[in-house]
């Protein structure tokens, strides 16, 4: 966690890194660092609330989105943190530095997300994975398939949320991530085949598939215990 320190610290001061830095953690926190700087500034500065229901608030507009995408990150992370904590048998060496490689990342969105939102963020939420089975191989890669498809349709769904031309711009570039995150997953469950890009991923016209946060939060919500008011998110 030293290297995400010291690249946060780059990120948000503009201090120069410690010329030594790994290659795999330049290549992680590269994309973060360039995303936060485009996306200074773009947020009030202004604590979130809870909802009476003592429930954590994502807050309105773009905020709102941004901490929904937020919230999916999170939930990604955990997971794959857990999966390398006790690896399944048999897990090969390509399959451990593809979810290593997967939860790096996850990292680089979560460091980015607490970064840009600042205190307009949601807190450390908590999860609960009980319903996987981080023994077997077969549970764990399809709910790692089932998490990166939920989240490309999440981002594609909501990017007409956003009203922020740069926020946008912000999203397509974490999506087109998230996406590459799908294929090598489908890959690892499917290889040579064309899953990746097969029904329920892509639709008729070769086009991805795009969700409402209301579709994807109740998809989601199994493995949320934090309670969240998504009443701020806009509809349209």
């Amino acid at each position: 966690m030293h290297d995400t320190k010291a690249a946060l610290q780059t990120m948000l001061t503009g201090q120069a890194a410690a010329p030594h830095v790994r290659r795999r953690s330049f290549l992680k926190f590269a994309g973060a660092s360039a995303l936060a700087t485009a996306a200074a500034g773009l947020l009030p500065r202004t604590a979130l609330a809870q909802s009476r229901s003592g429930a954590v608030s994502l807050g309105t507009g773009d905020t709102a989105v941004l901490n929904y995408a937020f919230t999916l990150e999170q939930l990604g992370l955990e997971f794959y943190t857990l999966a390398l904590k006790s690896p399944y048998g048999g897990m090969s060496s390509r399959e451990r530095q593809v979810l290593t490689d997967l939860r790096d990342h996850e990292i680089a969105h979560v460091d980015f997300y607490r970064a840009k939102l600042g205190s307009a963020g949601i807190p450390q939420l908590q999860f609960n994975f009980a319903a996987v089975n981080f023994g077997d191989r077969a549970s764990v890669l399809t709910t790692a398939r089932t998490l990166e498809d939920t989240g490309v349709s999440a981002y594609n769904g909501a990017g007409q949320l956003l009203r922020d031309p740069r926020n946008l711009a912000i999203a397509g570039k974490i999506v087109s991530v998230e996406a590459r995150h799908a294929a090598i997953v489908h890959d690892l469950l499917q290889p040579r085949g064309n899953s990746f890009a097969g029904p329920g991923v892509i639709d008729s016209f070769g086009l991805d598939l795009a969700d409402p946060p209301s579709q994807i939060m109740s998809r989601v919500k199994p493995y949320i215990v934090t309670q969240l008011d998504v009443s701020g998110l806009p509809r349209s």
